[in-house]
């Protein structure tokens, strides 16, 4: 058995966890994704200004409290932090050994970076080509003695992958074994999202004023029990794990660069308190090509949010917007207008009383959205709608990012790793490779009357769900708990209901993707974020809240279905 911690699920995640993580208990692999899309273009720009820099910081911070400790348990660490500038991060790595006395072996992997050939390979000419690497080099460099293993793009599950290679001695042909390691990934990766955090039913979990970071037990057929340190609060539970399963995933298959993933086989266990096993995870062959991340400045926004107080909330949005307008000298290329009702009747306070009305201008000219913008909301104050006010002073505008994916042949990355002694070693792409059609699934069977009483009410009454980004496209997994009411569900769940119940999707593709063994269904919104998080076009840019947005819609629930209140609950 390998046990992994997880000790970061973001760029700025808690810094205690590495410390946490190595004192709670016996771990023999630490690892933490630092690596998001919107983080990748943080960093690129930050080594634009810097070249020494690009890589994530508050990693080295955790390690320079930790090193001694991890050195000392022979804790191996792994970790994605190199950012754009992996080689500058081991450098960083040692020089910080250095000065405590420590002689680390430490080793990366690098062939990411595509950037210097992104227009050869037709991907245009981005500030940053990240292609997503698989978990064998980590593999190799774990396997070579190195204490701590850092690396730049590689998929979020590859620092756990890689790991379990090392340790189980798996070849390319072992998909079903990489697919367990891979769902084992996927589930600790994002940190305390896994243990309780961003939890539709967090009032069920007692003591997740601090969740602890998640293990995951990974034995040699690919199968996992995910876990946490004890004493430690939050909880893992099948929920809680299957939460995570579902979040940022497209259909029933998760393709990897060097497995296939199957949802649709895995089956959860709650084997005993906060141990949740994964088992019958198969896998197949990857796709022939690798996803890279192509990162943009798309030129410069600036944005003014007017507060409406009050009485007339409509008429005093079309005044100021006619007159903002009238009054605005240069042409944007992108300007909108968003109202966001926030105001309630009769308000018992100032705040509640209050609608936000926000345009947003868009522009390759920063000059476009600066001054000549803002000033036509300055000019206008005094002669517009009763209350006018801003929730901030007119600012400058300011540069924009536009994430969007690219791919390339398996063979195009030049994958290698970079022993301690310098030693340089070639990672070879998988030969067995295939071409995935997605798998969407059938609705359960149902097993209810048509005709049967209904109640209007919340879906999160019965469901939960956990949504996220995926470039500009939305996913959102909703499931239930009780068999019962999986046929209701699997049922109520189409691209036509699910256009009704999200009305921004209204002209969008969506995609619904069945999943029975988790009692679970999966949406895809395409294009409902734009151009992605750091194109903001959303008051929710990454759909973090977009799955409990969902839960909060009335649908028609088959009486039977709705739990009756407790004592407790009255």
């Amino acid at each position: 058995m390998l046990r992994v911690g997880n000790c970061s699920g973001f760029y700025g995640d808690r810094l205690s966890a590495m410390r946490e993580m190595l004192q709670g208990g016996q771990v023999d692999v630490i690892t933490g994704d630092w690596l998001a899309e919107l983080t990748m273009l943080i960093l690129g720009r930050d080594r634009l200004k810097d070249p020494d820099t690009g890589y994530a910081k508050t990693f080295l911070l955790q390690l320079g409290d930790c090193l001694g400790l991890a050195l000392e348990q022979g804790v191996t660490i792994v970790a994605n932090a190199g950012g754009v500038n992996t080689p500058g991060l081991v450098t960083a790595i040692r020089e910080l050994a250095t000065s405590q006395g420590l002689s680390p072996k430490v080793a990366h992997v690098r062939g990411d970076d595509l950037t210097p050939r992104a227009q050869e390979l037709g991907l245009g000419q981005p500030m940053g080509a990240h292609a997503y690497l698989g978990g064998f080099g980590i593999a190799r460099a774990v396997a070579s003695g190195a204490d701590i293993v850092v690396t730049g793009r590689v998929t979020d599950a590859s620092v756990i992958v890689g790991p379990a290679i090392a340790h189980f001695g798996w070849g390319r042909e072992d998909h079903d074994a990489l697919a367990g390691a891979t769902a084992a990934g996927h589930v600790i990766e994002c940190g305390t999202q896994a243990t309780g955090g961003n939890y539709s039913f967090f009032t069920e979990i007692d003591n997740l004023d601090h969740p602890g970071f998640p293990i995951a037990e990974i034995h040699r057929d690919g199968s996992s029990v995910i876990t946490k340190h004890p004493g430690t609060g939050g909880a893992v539970t099948v929920d809680t794990v299957k939460s995570q399963l579902l979040y940022e995933i497209s259909d029933a298959r998760y393709p990897g660069p060097d497995v296939t993933m199957r949802l649709d086989t895995i089956t959860l266990e709650q084997q005993d308190t906060d141990r949740v096993s994964m088992t019958g995870i198969r896998g197949e062959a990857p796709p022939p090509e690798v996803k890279v991340s192509l990162n943009s400045l798309g030129g410069f926004r600036n944005e003014m949010t007017m507060v409406l107080t009050g009485l007339d909330i409509k008429a005093k949005a079309e005044l100021v917007e006619r007159q903002f307008m009238s009054e605005l000298t240069t042409s944007p290329a992108e300007l909108t207008w968003t109202l966001a009702r926030t105001d309630t009747p009769n308000a018992p306070t100032q705040q509640q009383a209050a609608a936000l009305l926000t345009v947003v201008a868009r522009d390759q000219d920063p000059k476009v959205v600066g001054r000549a913008f803002t000033q036509a909301g300055i000019e206008i104050a005094l002669g517009t709608y009763p209350g006018c006010h801003t929730l901030a002073p007119p600012s400058a505008g300011s540069p924009y990012g536009v994430f969007t994916p690219g791919y390339v042949a398996q063979s195009v990355p030049e994958h290698e790793v970079v022993l301690d002694d310098g030693t340089v070693e070639v990672i070879a792409p998988p030969q067995q490779t295939q071409a995935l059609q997605p798998l969407l699934g059938e609705p359960a069977t149902r097993a209810r009357a048509q005709d049967e009483p209904t109640c209007a009410a919340p879906l999160g009454t019965l469901a939960g769900a956990r949504s996220g980004d995926k470039g500009g496209h939305a996913n959102v997994g909703v499931w239930v708990r009780d068999e019962a009411a999986w046929p209701w569900l699997s049922a109520l769940i189409t691209p036509e209901s699910v256009r009704e119940l999200i009305p921004e999707a209204e002209d969008l593709p969506v995609k619904v993707t069945h999943l029975p063994n988790l009692m679970a269904v999966n949406i895809v919104i395409e294009d409902l974020l734009g151009e992605g998080v750091a194109y903001n076009a959303r008051f929710d840019p990454q759909a973090k809240g977009l799955g409990e947005w969902l839960r909060s819609r009335h649908v028609a629930i088959p009486l039977p279905l709705i739990p009756h209140p407790t004592e407790n609950d009255a």
